[in-house]
């Protein structure tokens, strides 16, 4: 199966402003790209003129660039084409839970609490709603199933503030939120889980009329290897592309500004590549699929 992705974001500055981008498909993935990603940067009042941009790994191995936006503002895109096995999401109900004395020194850090996961005020709600849940897959299962059902998704729930516990206590939310609470559960019942984000497009499954959005899952650690959840969807899914993994939306925020901004235009496209459709490119979502800034729920 081939998908092809893509993204066109345009930020308004006042003044040159400082960014940092996790907008690249993840390391993990590009032996899979078909086709280059590389992102196009231009200022959104002098599109000839140079801009310059760095990248480097942070510290969970996602790729990050750097640039600065000119004043007046910056458009950024990307698209490209991916190799997916077209296999859903593993389903591994052997899969076992794994003590903290025998997992991987670099699984421990997803056991601790972290901004939007706070372990401590969940501490108790983790074990009275899921310690009688034979621990593994199970119990996993059992978290995503509470989340799905406690929250309820609505684009118009967007708040990028808002934590595990309080997304636990207000009941609503958008895929980051059910990451995140998700997350925070598992971690009270010392199962390492590490937040990611990326593409996930309408691949074998009903088409949703909502303008596409990157997604929110989670990974677990169970048997030896991680394993993907997605409690918002709650069903293995077909063509996730992962773009960055930590421990919450903090460490994958896709646009970090060090100064203030406005989001102006917001689209992203995720869609198999069907046979018929081979002869010409794919394009970007015309106009009446674009996300007012207003909309749009990206961590900025």
């Amino acid at each position: 199966m081939q998908i092809r992705y893509g993204y066109r974001i345009e930020i308004v500055c006042d003044q040159p402003t400082a960014l940092v981008t996790l907008l690249d498909v993840h390391p993990s993935r590009r032996h899979d790209l078909l086709e280059p990603d590389e992102m196009r940067a231009t200022g959104l009042l002098a599109p000839d003129a140079p801009l310059v941009m760095d990248q480097h790994l942070d510290l969970f191995g996602n790729i990050c660039r750097r640039m600065i936006a000119p004043a007046g503002g910056i458009r950024i895109e990307a698209s490209g084409t991916i190799h997916d096995s077209g296999l859903p999401d593993a389903v591994a109900p052997a899969a076992r839970q794994m003590s903290p004395t025998e997992m991987p020194a670099d699984a421990m850090v997803f056991l601790l609490g972290s901004r939007y996961c706070e372990t401590d005020r969940l501490m108790d709600t983790a074990w009275n709603l899921f310690g009688q849940v034979q621990p593994g897959w199970s119990r996993v299962q059992a978290v995503v199933d509470f989340v799905h059902n406690h929250l309820t998704f609505g684009y118009a729930f967007a708040r990028n503030n808002r934590t595990a516990a309080e997304a636990f206590e207000e009941r609503i939310g958008v895929c980051r939120d059910f990451a995140h609470l998700a997350v925070a559960l598992c971690r009270c019942l010392n199962i390492p889980a590490r937040y990611c984000n990326g593409y996930l497009g309408d691949i074998g499954v009903p088409p949703n009329p909502a303008p596409m959005d990157f997604n929110a899952w989670f990974e677990v650690w169970l048997g030896g290897r991680w394993y993907t959840f997605d409690a918002r969807h709650n069903q293995p899914r077909i063509g996730r592309i992962v773009i960055a993994r930590g421990r919450d939306a903090t460490d994958v925020a896709m646009l970090n500004s060090f100064g203030s901004h406005r989001l102006q235009r917001f689209e992203v496209v995720t869609e198999e590549i069907v046979e018929r459709a081979r002869a010409r490119p794919l394009p970007l979502p015309s106009d009446p699929r674009r996300r007012s800034a207003a909309e749009a729920h990206v961590a900025v």
